[in-house]
Order: structure tokens, then sequence, then C-alpha cells
């Protein structure tokens, strides 16, 4: 019986490291990678653009469904694996081949934020540039998403699957 409320305590008392440390943590974060490719920008463009086609590359995302405009921007739902929440994506700034900017909106869930592209053309192609600038305002969640899932590990696999996508290697600075 001593071991169970051992367990007990102990399953505790980590709950409680999580939710402290979480609180701790800033609200807010910025992740940023860099891909070097062989492509002109306007292929890496027109392939980041293709919202309807990145299931078919990108390994993160099952399924992407257009939906209405929203102050003239695209929107657009995306699935993604191992979720079965709807994440919504707006277009709010399109700068082609040079920048885009893809919002998630603050809808109360564990967390929101921008994507930011940006497309610069160098002697061999191009490099793009993800920068993630995000917010999660739970503390648990913020502790997983810095301790256990990592800042940057979504925009290093998307753009791990954009140069797979070209048949580079992923160059990611």
């Amino acid at each position: 019986m001593f071991w169970v409320f051992s367990l007990v305590g102990v399953l505790v008392a980590l709950i409680a490291i999580v939710v402290i440390v979480g609180f701790s943590l800033p609200k807010e974060h910025v992740a940023s990678r860099t891909l070097k490719l062989n492509q002109k920008p306007d292929a890496v463009w027109n392939m980041i653009t293709d919202f309807q086609n990145q299931p078919s590359w990108l390994p993160l995302v099952v399924s992407a469904e257009k939906q209405p405009d929203h102050n003239g921007n695209a929107v657009w739902y995306e699935l993604y694996k191992n979720s079965s929440d709807k994440i919504t994506l707006e277009t709010t700034e399109s700068m082609p081949p040079q920048k885009l900017v893809r919002t998630i909106p603050d809808t109360g869930g564990v967390f929101f934020g921008r994507w930011e592209y940006e497309i610069t053309p160098t002697k061999d192609g191009c490099s793009i540039k993800i920068t993630e600038f995000g917010t999660v305002p739970n503390p648990v969640f913020r502790f997983m998403s810095k301790f256990v899932f990592g800042h940057n590990t979504t925009v290093e696999t998307y753009l791990k699957a954009l140069a797979a996508k070209f048949g580079q290697p992923a160059d990611i600075s």
C-alpha cells in the first residue's frame, strides 16, 4: 500500500513541477530556420502556396480544405497528423515570390500565432526562411512545447519535407 501512495505522490509532484515551470515560461516564442535550395524563387513560392496539395508532400498535414475568404484573405482548414482538430490558417500577407504570412487566429485553443516565409534569391537558387511567432497560453502545453516537442520542430519538419519534394538534401540552418 505504501508504494501506491508513493507513486501517487511522485505523480502529483511531477505535475506540479510541469505546471510551475510552465507558468515561469513566457507565453510567446520565436523560432526560425532557413533552408537553402537550388530552385528559383518562383518554384519555391508555387510549392509553398499550393495549400491544397500540401498533404501529398508534407507528412504533418493529412488534409487541407479551402474555406471562404476572411477580409479578402485566403483561409484554409488543415488537419494535422495525430490531431482531431482542424487548424485555421489565414494568409494575412502575400508578396509573390518573396514573402508569405499565414496566421492562426486566437480562438481560445492551446496555441496561436503566425508563420512568416521569406524567400531570398541566391546565386545557386534561393533560401527560404520560416519564422514562427507563437503564443501558448496554457502553462502545461507551454512546458510541453518548450521541452518535449521543441519550438523549432514543426518548422524543421516542414523545411525537410520541402527539400525532399525538390529532391534535395535539407541544408537547414
